[in-house]
């Protein structure tokens, strides 16, 4: 049993997506993470042979995150910080049944859905798989067992995450799979990056992402 989480929290104005205020409002930002949230969720059900589940946050937009994705299960954001909520949800799988778990971020809604099932796949060898990102982060982490002190104790949310999470597991004798580097979108200019790559594109990819980005 293979387990594939997407971290997500309901979007909200002047909560999601801040570092893209400006150049959109608060309320164009909210709106344009949900239509990520959207693509991603569509990515993922490009991934065969997984359980399909949602790692949300707040606790009480269940309702939310079950209308928008039936056909996915729900498991509540649990920690303090990222690392530990990315703990959690891996370990919660891990010992729920599941022999690999991995979890994706919602901000990379371009990403191949080829890449994360290459993370499974990895995982046949691997103890971890790591999707990079440009940035120094990673937008996909794979275990086949739990792994606590790499999520735990390594500082989120900074240029660092990558070499730092790759420092433990080698103190750690944990053998690491990379995928290809991909890249989120964070900033302004990442986002005209995405515009475009999607202007280039003519197959369809990132839908929601695409029909709002046209009117903007």
């Amino acid at each position: 049993m293979h387990a594939l989480l997407v971290i997500a929290k309901r979007p909200a104005p002047g909560q999601t997506k801040t570092r893209l205020t400006p150049p959109l409002t608060a309320e164009q930002a909210a709106q344009l993470y949900e239509c990520f949230l959207r693509d991603t969720l569509d990515i993922v059900r490009a991934v065969p042979a997984v359980t399909r589940l949602i790692n949300f946050a707040p606790q009480a937009e269940a309702g939310y995150f079950a209308q928008l994705a039936p056909d996915f299960g729900r498991v509540p954001q649990v920690g303090a910080d990222l690392g530990e909520r990315l703990d959690n949800a891996l370990t919660h799988c891990l010992r729920d049944g599941f022999t690999r778990a991995v979890i994706m971020d919602s901000d990379s809604p371009t990403l191949p859905a080829d890449y994360v099932r290459q993370a499974f796949t990895a995982l046949e060898a691997a103890d971890v798989v790591l999707g990079p990102c440009e940035d120094g982060g990673y937008y996909l982490i794979g275990l086949n067992r739990p792994a606590p002190r790499l999520l735990r104790e390594v500082p989120m949310s900074t240029p660092d995450v990558m070499r730092d999470t790759l420092a433990i597991a080698d103190r750690d004798k944990l053998n690491v799979a990379l995928l290809p580097t991909w890249y989120d979108v964070d900033t302004a200019q990442e986002l005209e990056r995405l515009k475009a790559e999607l202007y280039r594109s003519r197959n369809g990819l990132a839908p929601a992402t695409r029909a709002f980005l046209a009117t903007r």
